[in-house]
């Protein structure tokens, strides 16, 4: 009986890759599952939660567009997934899988274009749309260990969606970023409320004439406690510094993973469509590299 079982198991090569390195060290590790076209919604599950990563791409063929992605965390399947993404097409590159240049995915929300930049993969992302939230900033303010005099000055907190939503919570300093106190049981309350992926929190980079801001993401909604670069919610804040905070450019560098108690540095970048003063759509991107592959057996 046991060897039958056995017999029926299939063996499942993940790769992983770091989404989002930079200078050929950190980023986010993310796993991808090449030809996953007989594989079911629960085996992919199974396997995202085998893997342990914050999130696994599935790749299958698409008759709508090159690519068909789905992505799961250990827990459950999300929309997009920003470091999945960016991991997936830097490796279909690599293996030379890519046709040109240009390319496409398909997902649970739509089509999405996807650009190979030399080594750095970008990925779309819709215009945003933002949603105030002040019945609960006390509450947001609570879940970081923090008070108003420690937010940026007119720089309210907003959730803001370009594919996933995201609370955008911006702090005056690096110092404060880094002390944050996060209560991931609050965090996990307001995201359920606000229906979010997480919190994207965020200081300005007023030393660094390269980098426009420092991130840190939480997310234990999806079973994250902290990631360590997140395209997903780097593009609602490239949104929310153009829009919000008024930084009339289109092109933004955001570090993420160096404040984690355990870094992991990370770089996204963020270019926006505008036109006539509007955010028509974006693409944020970064470099992928592959660091291992394992088998799991389901």
């Amino acid at each position: 009986m046991d060897n039958q079982k056995m017999d029926k198991q299939k063996k499942i090569q993940v790769q992983i890759l770091n989404a989002f390195v930079e200078k050929e060290r950190g980023g986010n590790p993310a796993g991808v599952v090449l030809d996953a076209d007989d594989l079911s919604s629960k085996d992919k599950l199974k396997i995202a939660s085998k893997v342990g990563l914050s999130e696994t791409a599935f790749v299958s063929n698409s008759k709508r567009a090159d690519f068909k992605l789905e992505f799961f965390t250990p827990s459950k399947q999300i929309a997009h997934c920003g470091h999945a993404t960016i991991a997936t097409f830097s490796y279909l590159s690599q293996i030379k899988k890519l046709k040109n240049v240009e390319a496409s995915k398909e997902t649970i929300d739509g089509i999405r274009k996807i650009k190979m930049v030399d080594e750095l993969a970008f990925m779309e992302q819709k215009a945003p749309n933002y949603l105030e939230i002040k019945d609960r900033e006390d509450l947001v303010l609570e879940s970081l260990g923090i008070n108003s005099l420690d937010l940026i000055p007119n720089a309210p907190i907003l959730g803001v969606n370009t594919g996933n939503s995201f609370l955008i919570i911006g702090v005056r300093n690096k110092k404060i970023l880094k002390e944050l106190k996060p209560n991931f049981e609050l965090i996990s309350k307001v995201s359920d409320e606000l229906d979010l992926i997480g919190y994207y929190a965020f200081a300005l980079d007023l030393e660094d004439a390269t980098r426009d801001a420092h991130a840190r993401m939480f997310a234990p909604r999806y079973g994250i406690k902290e990631e360590s670069a997140t395209g997903m919610a780097a593009g609602p804040l490239a949104a929310y510094i153009h829009d919000i905070l008024k930084k009339n450019r289109s092109h933004f560098t955001i570090s993420q993973g160096y404040l984690m108690p355990n870094p992991s540095p990370s770089l996204i970048i963020v270019d926006l469509e505008v036109k006539d003063g509007q955010i028509k759509s974006l693409m944020a991107g970064g470099k992928g590299l592959l660091t291992n592959q394992i088998e799991i057996n389901i």
